[in-house]
């Protein structure tokens, strides 16, 4: 399998390379939200406990020769801006920064409530046009209670499935993967 030939614009790399140029203190991160920088603090600790749970077990389905990476920088061309999930799942070989979109198969976002909407409706927007395979929300501020919303089949504007459980639920995350990925252990707000 190829990958496709991509055209980069002069003004992405602009963009790209003031993003990479950025002088951000040690545990922030520094996003593009539309036009503007957002820089986020450091995380909570129950954002952190929540990562390294999905981390662990996602890492230990990935297909050989993946890995599972955080604050990685993926490239969305077709939305005009760089965005750095929580974490991405991707071949080991194709890790770069910023990563091409089309080379990732799971990102996932844990929210805050900073960055709920942006996580909802801004990033689920820009996973869909990547087109990444699967995107998992894991929503500690869900207006419904914490949920974990497992997002799939993009047809390069939205995602065509979308699979929602409680925590406490179980998540299934299809091949590659083909888990059950577990909630139970979340901590809730």
């Amino acid at each position: 399998m190829t990958a496709p030939v991509i055209e980069v614009s002069t003004a992405w790399r602009e963009i790209v390379t003031m993003w990479q140029g950025l002088d951000v203190p040690e545990g922030w991160r520094a996003e593009f939200d539309g036009e503007n920088i957002t820089m986020s603090p450091p995380l909570a600790h129950q954002h952190e406990l929540i990562a390294d749970d999905v981390h662990w077990q996602l890492r230990r389905a990935a297909p050989a020769g993946c890995g599972a990476f955080q604050h990685l920088g993926v490239e969305i061309m077709s939305v005009g801006r760089p965005c750095v999930p929580d974490l991405v799942v991707m071949a080991r070989e194709d890790v770069a920064t910023p990563t091409p979109a089309h080379r990732i198969l799971l990102v996932a976002e844990i929210t805050s409530p900073s960055n709920a909407s942006i996580n909802r409706v801004d990033k689920l927007r820009a996973y869909a046009h990547g087109p990444i395979p699967l995107y998992l929300l894991v929503d500690r501020w869900d207006k419904d209670g914490p949920a974990a919303t497992l997002y799939s089949e993009p047809d390069g504007k939205v995602y065509q499935r979308v699979q929602r459980v409680d925590f406490g639920g179980s998540v299934v995350i299809p091949d590659p993967f083909g888990i059950e990925l577990d909630t139970s252990g979340f901590p809730p707000r």
